[in-house]
């Protein structure tokens, strides 16, 4: 099993569904490691997944929004991101109801009921089944290997009927599954058992063994309770993977997943000149594409926290207001918890603030929201020259420009559409001319996410924040983000190949799930 898998025989690229006895169980940074570890190997890989709920999203080169997860999962397989790998993505509006992107547009909002259905009849979430297998299939025609991720748990039997993302497509596909469990939250072995007794037993063929993450310790301790797993399961487990520090990659949601933690985690590198920056990034509600952050976190001396009370932004050199999916309601809640009012002395103060996407609307002077939140004409917080009016089309782009004399890259991702009305631009053209976002003293605001990953821009930045902030901060020379990045992908890979049993691995995607997998009682209905 030394080769790459092949094809099968009508041109139908092997595959593997990664799925997980709960949410944050591991399965992203799983399959992105497999995916890095297969492409090391001469493997055309790709990943997948049929359905991600998420406010943290990208821009694909064609113009489609999906899930950061899956491009970071892409870059793991040196392949460039599609719509075919994550075809729907959930953008969460409240605690009932999100906004559907099909093939990477969005096509409206609906309740959790009118999605998954009530029972009655079909919600649109069973619709769509047919859609994703396409798009799986149409992956598995191009690539040598399709590496899928599932959604939360495999077992929501409550969800099973309309399920697209784990054993439904699963099923459909003809998937092998590997379960995996964080054996940090304690409770492994009951998850990996209870996780199978609950599926039916159509559902339990195909699920083909486990794979035990972020293990601290001693392996040998954890042998014998992994064969009685065997004993009681008949299924194999495929791997223990140790604990390590810093191995997040940008997931769905949750602040300890992004690159902000995985690159430094809490350790800060010493500065490379003499003092530090110190970040405050306001923990807004639905709060999205929080990872547009990281970037500063990689550079040596600036320590990054997110915080939600006025007195935690006294002593930041800088204050981010980041993206949201909700710019009215996170304007209300800066002014419930005295942030705005603080956010406002800042600036009279010429103390720097950066607002991103939503964030920088609501720095503007007026909002005018007729589609997001439907709240009408609201008084921004007046630090920027900017009248924002939502339409109901969605911008979706990759633009590059120039900011502070360097080349800046980004995506965006809106509803808003921002007029200026004074200040000085902040990202222009080569010719000088605006092209996004505004700056009115030490306030600035862009629309375009992940800008600060461009390296030269993001050192001129802080060099202009530490001088307004009075700090004898010096930004790393050589610091490389996507250097940084690639490092994390490769040390994902690294996990697969040392603690997993790739031979194994191997059979799996080329061939399916192994013949005779005992059923394991009660099974659902």
């Amino acid at each position: 099993m030394n080769g790459k898998p092949m094809k099968a025989g009508r041109g139908r690229g092997g595959g593997l569904l990664v799925a997980g006895t709960t949410s944050d169980a591991g399965k992203s940074v799983v399959t992105a490691g497999i995916c890095r570890w297969l492409v090391r190997r001469g493997v055309k890989v790709a990943p997948f997944k049929g359905q991600n709920m998420s406010l943290n999203s990208f821009v694909t080169r064609e113009g489609a929004e999906i899930g950061r997860a899956q491009a970071m999962q892409a870059q793991a397989a040196r392949v460039e991101p599609t719509a075919l790998m994550n075809p729907v993505l959930l953008k969460p509006g409240s605690d009932r109801s999100s906004q559907v992107v099909l093939m990477g547009r969005p096509v409206g909002e609906l309740s959790a009921r009118g999605y998954h259905g009530d029972g009655a009849g079909p919600g649109r979430q069973e619709t769509l089944l047919g859609t994703v297998v396409e798009c799986l299939e149409e992956l598995r025609s191009t690539y040598d290997a399709v590496i899928c991720e599932g959604a939360g748990s495999p077992a929501e039997i409550n969800l099973r009927r309309t399920d697209i993302v784990n054993m439904g497509v699963a099923r459909a596909a003809r998937l092998p599954v590997v379960v995996v469990g964080d054996i940090d939250r304690g409770g492994v072995f009951a998850s990996f058992f209870g996780t199978t007794a609950l599926l039916s037993p159509e559902d339990q063929a195909l699920v083909a063994g486990y794979l035990v993450n972020k293990f601290r310790g001693d392996v040998s301790l954890l042998e014998p309770g992994l064969e009685m797993l065997r004993g009681l399961t008949g299924r194999a487990t495929y791997g223990v993977l140790p604990f390590r520090h810093g191995l997040g990659i940008d997931e769905e949601d949750g602040l300890r997943v992004s690159l902000r933690g995985a690159v430094r985690e809490s350790v800060v590198a010493p500065p490379y000149g003499e003092g530090v920056l110190r970040v405050a990034v306001c923990a807004v509600p639905l709060m999205s594409n929080f990872t547009d952050v990281d970037a500063l976190a990689a550079e040596p001396g600036v320590v990054v926290r997110f915080v939600d009370r006025p007195d935690e932004i006294g002593d930041a050199d800088l204050v981010i207001v980041p993206g949201t999916r909700g710019t009215v309601r996170a304007l209300a809640w800066l002014r419930e918890r005295g942030l705005a009012d603080a956010l406002l002395r800042r600036a009279a103060e010429g103390r720097p603030v950066l607002g991103v996407c939503g964030g920088y609307q609501l720095l503007g002077e007026h909002i005018e929201d007729d589609v997001e939140s439907r709240a009408g004409a609201v008084t921004g917080l007046g630090l920027l020259p900017v009248r924002v009016e939502f339409a109901r089309e969605k911008t979706l782009a990759r633009p590059v420009g120039e900011a502070l004399g360097e080349r800046v890259e980004g995506y965006e991702i809106h509803h808003g559409v921002a007029s200026v009305e004074g200040g000085d631009p902040f990202l222009t053209d080569s010719g000088g001319r605006r092209l996004d976002g505004c700056r009115s003293g030490q306030v600035w605001g862009t629309h375009w996410h992940g800008s600060l990953e461009s390296d030269g821009f993001r050192r001129a930045f802080l060099r202009e924040v530490a001088t307004a902030a009075g700090r004898r901060f010096v930004p790393a020379p050589d610091t490389s983000f996507a250097t940084l990045r690639e490092e994390q992908l490769d040390l994902l890979g690294d996990l697969i190949e040392e603690h997993a049993d790739t031979d194994a691995l191997l059979r799996l995607i080329e061939s399916g799930a192994p013949s005779g997998l005992p059923f394991i009682a009660p099974g659902a209905p």
